[in-house]
């Protein structure tokens, strides 16, 4: 009688999660530090003293961060 072979599957390492959203986090930050420079850019051309295309689009940055990390996470846990 043979003996079944066991499963090939890998299982994640501890260590493999934690960079993986070490590297999200790291993007959200990027996004939104750069949505916030851009506003602060547009406040500076159109000379508004009010800050309130760095506060809008900023929260845009924020927003848009967000989705991505929902969509990145959701699509990662469906391909385990």
């Amino acid at each position: 009688m043979e003996q079944p072979k066991p499963s090939k599957q890998k299982e994640p390492k501890p260590y493999n999660n934690f960079i993986r959203y070490s590297g999200l986090a790291i993007q959200m930050a990027v996004t939104i530090y750069l949505g916030s420079l851009l506003g602060s850019y547009i406040d500076g051309k159109t000379g508004n003293t009010s800050e309130l295309y760095t506060k809008v689009i900023t929260l845009i940055a924020v927003l848009l961060s967000t989705v991505m990390i929902i969509r990145q996470v959701i699509k990662s846990n469906s391909d385990n």
